[in-house]
């Protein structure tokens, strides 16, 4: 027994080495069989490719089906929320509507419209445009659009409106509307065209030789407009100019370049651009401006970003006119658009915008967190910048010079030479009600409305504005507003009363004629304003050394 117990050791002694062997040989074999299975795998990556491989895996092994599509139209937008807060992502559907505001026109019918009582009420009717050449006409109703009812609960909401009255060019639509008190619908094939975008809101004389222009945004067409808002001024013997760029947040660089090219000398440096990878260009004048010596006021505000701070930076520091009313937004970063092939566009930063002393308009902020940037505004709110200009510490920002000496201040926007608070005058709760319950519009749109054939008989705004003050606007308003659930309340009605009185003859007057017409009415006792045509009428409208 003994000795069969020695010889079954002797084995063992032998045959443990070959076991582990092959034990080791096995573990390999199996392990690299099913190394491309394994969850927990190491997929050679770097960072550059990282993400697609990541997505393949998904795409691969996930347990269930995964619409590779949409988790990258998804992932996309997280990925530009970790960057400046002005490069973002833009779905190609997006994008369409994006690029229509700046090219400045679409395919479309050429009407604006209301949705009142859930019946397509046109407003207005575009001169010379596909419904005006069809019959359309202020006022119609529409209740067919291609023989389908939309009117009452078959209306989603306006944005499925205006898809199905944009299209092809060419196209047609077919449009059932209710006139008058015809109870008859009469119809109309109106063949969709080019419907202009404008950008110039409004261009009229505002005082005897001064002119007044209102650029609500910069698109490729708005230089053009720009050019025959100031040749009709000039018809018009205006000789000075205030440009209005409140509430414009920006647009085309290269149509800002070119309308500050209107008021400049030549070789007069205008932007510069400059980024890690884009190394500096400098834009300047060229010498062939037509009002290289006309009077001229900028009019800015917290909403005046991007394209408007480059026009009016260029103006500030080549002491070239006088900026008035408040600092402007602060967004100097330069977005360079990368069309992708399914028609989705990245606007990426590559840039800064420097003014010509050399301040950067762009703000701070930090990377990735864009709800404090959005914050900003709200904040200078809250710290009362909008109303005193003691509330902006200058000892803490950076100084720079203009052209002749002057100190001006970096830190972000275009801080306005002559500081204007926002205007309270007028406002109480009663008007804060009836303003953002929508009741005021509604009330004006009504009115016009009811009151067409008698408004539109007048030969222009200034007539039918002089008959509007006959009427009793106020007190038919405030009826009206009782009617829809806000009290009339006396003695906020008095604080009100002429500012409501002026918003409801401004808004009838745009409903029957033009936005001239609106803004004569609207900014009658705008202090901005106002303060651009002292400043101008007193000469001093072109900055001198006062340092």
């Amino acid at each position: 027994m003994e000795e069969n117990k020695q010889e079954n050791n002797r084995k063992a002694g032998y045959l443990l080495p070959v076991i582990i062997a092959v034990s080791i040989a096995l573990g390999i074999f199996i392990g690299n069989h099913y190394k491309n299975q394994s969850p927990g795998q190491r997929v050679a990556t770097s960072g550059n490719n990282k993400l697609s491989a990541v997505l393949d895996i998904i795409n691969k092994r996930y347990v269930d089906t995964v619409n590779i599509g949409e988790l990258v139209e998804s992932t996309i937008p997280k990925i530009f929320s970790e960057l400046d807060p002005h490069s973002y992502y833009i779905t190609a559907e997006d994008a369409v509507a994006a690029n229509q505001e700046l090219e400045g026109s679409f395919s479309g019918i050429g009407v604006s419209f209301n949705m009142q009582t859930d019946t397509i009420l046109v407003i207005s009717v575009v001169a010379g445009g596909p419904s005006e050449k069809a019959g359309i006409m202020p006022f119609d109703r529409i209740i067919t659009i291609n023989d389908s009812v939309y009117a009452g609960k078959q209306i989603k909401d306006s944005e499925q409106i205006v898809r199905l009255l944009k299209g092809e060019k060419n196209s047609t639509v077919r449009l059932g509307v209710k006139r008058g008190n015809n109870p008859e619908l009469i119809y109309f094939d109106v063949t969709r065209g080019d419907v202009p975008v404008n950008s110039v809101d409004a261009f009229y004389e505002v005082s005897p030789g001064i002119g007044y222009i209102k650029v609500s945004k910069f698109g490729h067409n708005t230089y053009r407009e720009f050019l025959l808002a100031i040749a009709t001024l000039k018809q018009q013997n205006c000789e000075s100019f205030i440009i209005d760029l409140r509430g414009n947040t920006g647009g085309v660089m290269e149509t800002a370049i070119n309308m500050v090219n209107e008021f400049l000398p030549d070789k007069r440096l205008i932007v510069y651009m400059e980024g890690k990878a884009s190394p500096r260009q400098e834009m300047y004048s060229n010498g062939t401006g037509t009002c290289q010596q006309a009077p001229l006021v900028v009019l800015t505000d917290e909403f005046s970003a991007s394209a408007s701070e480059i026009f009016a930076g260029a103006i500030q520091d080549n002491d070239r006119g006088t900026i008035i009313g408040r600092r402007t937004f602060g967004k100097g970063l330069v977005q360079s658009l990368i069309p992708l092939n399914d028609g989705s566009e990245l606007r990426l930063t590559i840039a800064r915008y420097y003014t010509p002393a050399g301040r950067s308009i762009q703000k701070e902020y930090e990377l990735g967190k864009s709800e404090e940037y959005e914050m900003d505004l709200y904040n200078r709110y809250l710290h009362g910048e909008f109303f005193s200009e003691d509330s902006i510490q200058f000892t803490d920002l950076p100084e720079y010079h203009t052209s002749i000496g002057r100190t001006v201040y970096g830190g972000g926007g275009i801080m306005p030479d002559i500081f204007i608070p926002r205007d309270t005058t007028g406002y109480s709760s009663y008007f804060a009600s009836v303003i953002n319950t929508g009741t005021l519009y509604r009330y004006a749109l009504e009115y016009s409305d009811h009151n067409y054939a008698k408004l539109s008989s007048f030969d222009n705004s200034d007539a039918l504005y002089a008959y509007l003050q006959q009427q009793n606007l106020l007190n038919d308003f405030t009826n009206y507003a009782a009617t829809k659930g806000i009290k009339k309340r006396m003695a906020l009605i008095e604080i009100s009363g002429d500012l409501i009185e002026r918003q409801l003859s401004a808004y009838i007057i745009r409903n029957i004629f033009d936005e001239n017409g609106f803004y004569k009415v609207f900014q009658q006792d705008d202090p901005v304003l106002l303060e651009g045509i002292k400043v101008i009428r007193e000469g001093k409208s072109i900055p001198m050394y006062n340092n």
